[in-house]
């Protein structure tokens, strides 16, 4: 499974072609979304994911720096919605995944290419305030 997660890490990243993340203060919440299409077809079974043009997948992960300021993975609660270029309002249910030390959570939602997408997502972690990170993606046929 922890080779799945990779796999689902390096798909995110190649398809996002950079590493999209916010700061505040000690937390880091790093955030991508792309077509469940581009996801390989073992990944997106481990995971439940399907795999279709008009279905994507948005990727959150939470990190905050530890008293030796190292980064590391922290639950979460997440609220996350989308408007495509109609405004026309979804929201997404977002589920947390666990693989070792990992956490990561995943969201599908329905998408009709060519679209652009604007994603606001709430993030509280464990004795932290409310953080919202808004992001748009371009979804191509």
């Amino acid at each position: 499974m922890i080779r799945c997660l990779a796999l689902l890490a390096v798909a995110c990243v190649s398809v996002a072609q950079a590493e999209q993340s916010q700061r505040f203060g000690a937390v880091e919440i790093h955030y991508n979304a792309m077509l469940s299409s581009d996801l390989l077809p073992d990944v997106a079974k481990a995971y439940k994911i399907d795999r279709s043009k008009t279905r994507g997948i948005v990727t959150i992960s939470v990190l905050k720096k530890n008293a030796m300021g190292v980064a590391q993975p922290v639950p979460a609660r997440l609220t996350a919605y989308l408007v495509n270029l109609n405004n026309q309002l979804g929201n997404i249910d977002m589920r947390e995944v666990r693989e070792g030390t990992a956490i990561y959570y995943l969201g599908e939602f329905r998408v009709a290419p060519p679209d652009t997408l604007k994603f606001t997502v709430t993030v509280e972690a464990a004795g932290e305030p409310k953080h919202e990170v808004t992001f748009s993606q371009k979804f191509y046929k």
